[in-house]
């Protein structure tokens, strides 16, 4: 049996070796070359069985994927490192100017495409013969809905859009996310019949999951805040600085408040007024050196472990069909959830012409989404969602990916072209 290290040392070793290869040969952007690897790898080791009888490396692998609960380890462990290092480097400024967009993507937009995904694969289920209730529709919708923003700033480094634009996407993905998980508990209470389905019940969940989330992200990261501008030590301020994630993340559990909320928001505390008013030139290098290794690393074997997983889908020829017919269908939802609140915004606040498209083709799935779906229990829908999900999440990081930086340059020579006298 392998322990929690042994685990954790294959995982490493295999980012590692990969990355290695990626960086030398391949030379794909880091979430993209481990991604399609990891599941190169994963099949291929477990087409060893087919090509050699007897053989048990194949079997053993897929043990060992199954075998790592993705759920826990990303939603109760990687996701409050990456999320507090991925909100150190927004900066308020720029966020504050998008801030009205921010707050409507990513509550009004979420509900929005989850109904539009919901309602959609419900209907293509059914035309493939696949009896699916409306209500686990809806949870899939929920699931899928959040852009993963791990993967969402890891292109926007390379994106060429505004400092507005790009904060509002960070800002975004920084939130939504918190967003869907509460919308999805609330969908999964009422499909398994624990809670019923009533607008008052949601509100004040949501209510108590969101706003305990921004209270407690607020009040940790204060608390971070004022310690550090007491000392100027960096060890001990990064040790602060963990203090805040694994304290912060835990309390939210205990509290049954929204972890990822709360992150974001300390995390956008710490890397602004923090950064600018708490640390001496040292301590703000070393600070934000520690938080970009550590968002580097597990950030690879985030996308690796998504990669692996694939080995798990249920390979049904209707379960692959529903799947694909899912990514046009969570597309046409991301614009309609994109465009009709910045068409209703505009008069407050335009975010220029390449907004739409960045937001809608620079809107990735990742982990959240393949966690979620993870952790959904036995039975018919669990199948169904996971495939989907899989597939939404591989065109997601591969094909949209990696082609977010020549879109975005294709649209902005066509933008020069016609603006051109």
């Amino acid at each position: 049996m392998l322990t929690p290290f042994d685990a954790a040392a294959i995982l490493i070793v295999l980012a590692a070796v990969l990355g290695y290869f990626n960086h030398r040969v391949l030379k794909l952007p880091s979430s993209i070359g481990l991604t399609i690897m990891g599941a190169v790898a994963s099949l291929l080791v477990v087409g060893i069985d087919q090509l050699l009888p007897g053989s048990q490396v194949g079997e053993q692998v897929v043990g060992f994927i199954a075998g790592i609960d993705f759920h826990t380890t990303l939603m109760d462990g990687m996701l409050s490192f990456l999320l507090f290092a991925g909100a150190l480097h927004v900066k308020w400024d720029d966020m504050r100017r998008g801030r009205w967009p921010i707050v409507v993507l990513s509550t009004i937009g979420v509900l929005l495409s989850t109904v539009i995904i919901g309602g959609g694969f419900h209907l293509i289920a059914g035309w493939l013969g696949l009896a699916v209730p409306l209500i686990w529709c809806l949870v899939f919708g929920a699931l899928i809905s959040p852009t993963d923003p791990v993967a969402v700033m890891g292109i926007l480094g390379r994106a060429e859009v505004s400092p507005t634009l790009k904060a509002t996407v960070a800002g975004e993905s920084l939130f939504n996310d918190g967003v869907g998980v509460v919308v999805f508990a609330i969908l999964l209470e009422a499909a398994l019949g624990t809670e019923p389905l009533s607008f008052g019940h949601g509100a004040a969940l949501f209510l108590q999951e969101a706003g305990g989330g921004v209270l407690l992200g607020l009040a940790a990261g204060w608390i971070g805040y004022r310690a550090m501008r007491t000392i100027d030590e960096y060890n001990v301020e990064v040790m602060i600085s963990l203090a805040v994630v694994m304290g912060g993340y835990a309390l939210a559990a205990q509290l049954h408040i929204s972890g990822p909320v709360a992150m974001a928001v300390a995390g956008l505390l710490i890397g602004n007024k923090g950064v600018a008013d708490a640390m001496s030139d040292i301590t703000r290098d070393y600070l934000l050196k520690f938080w970009a290794l550590i968002d580097d690393i597990l950030n690879a074997v985030l996308f690796l472990l998504i990669g692996l997983e694939v080995v798990t889908i249920p390979w049904d020829p209707r379960l692959i069909a529903l799947g694909v017919a899912a990514v046009p269908l969570v597309l046409l939802a991301r614009g309609i959830a994109v465009v009709t609140p910045l068409a209703v915004l505009r008069p407050i606040l335009s975010l220029g012409r390449l907004a739409p498209l960045t937001l809608i083709w620079g809107g990735l799935r990742g982990g959240i989404s393949v966690a979620l779906a993870l952790g959904l229990p036995d039975g018919p829908a669990r199948s169904i969602a996971l495939a989907a999900t899989y597939i939404v999440v591989l065109f997601s990081v591969i094909v949209q990916g990696g082609t977010i930086e020549r879109v975005l340059a294709h649209a902005r020579r066509d933008e020069s072209t016609s603006s051109a006298p």
